[in-house]
């Protein structure tokens, strides 16, 4: 396995680093992703007997995946109405500038909050996409007014409640 570092170097953001493992994988570790996608709980032994090898060497297979970077962790899927969260709702946010200062100071920041559960920098006319989850509306508006719009380094919100989820499929189609 090997680390190639490329940086962009045109465009709005032209300090980001970007990062590419590259790494060769099987079909035995392709299989291993897509049992893995699908069910996180998955017993070794039940995982090696789905992809067709024994338990030992599934194991050092998971564990190579996971040491490599690929695998990047592994967590519950919560039904966010179930507990309490009533709202999903995006955030697009432009800031005044990109230097690297306010990059950073903006990121820290929504490192901070609670009810950012995602943040995407993104190219074109919005800088940075917030998938937020609250319990009411009220809350939603109380972070926008209060916080998000009350950064120096913010210049413009625009925001869009989630009416329904539609589609939620494992990040990464490995079909």
């Amino acid at each position: 396995m090997s680390i190639a570092e490329h940086s962009v170097t045109s465009g709005r953001f032209s300090n980001i680093r970007l990062f590419t493992l590259k790494v060769t994988l099987d079909s035995v570790d392709w299989h291993i992703l897509r049992e893995l996608q699908a069910n996180g709980r998955i017993t070794n032994v039940a995982l090696a007997n789905r992809v067709g090898i024994s338990a030992p060497p599934c194991l050092r297979r998971v564990r190579a995946l996971e040491q490599a970077g690929v695998i990047a962790g592994y967590r519950a899927l919560i039904n966010d109405r179930a507990v309490g969260f009533a709202v999903t709702a995006f955030a697009m946010v432009g800031l005044t500038s990109q230097n690297e200062a306010d990059l950073i100071t903006f990121e820290t920041k929504v490192g901070e909050w609670e009810i950012v559960r995602e943040c995407h920098m993104l190219s074109g006319d919005i800088d940075f996409m917030l998938k937020c989850v609250a319990r009411d509306i009220a809350s939603f508006q109380a972070f926008i007014i209060e916080d998000l719009t009350r950064m120096p380094q913010v210049d413009s919100v625009r925001t869009s409640l989630v009416i329904r989820a539609l589609k939620d499929e494992p990040p990464v189609p490995l079909a």
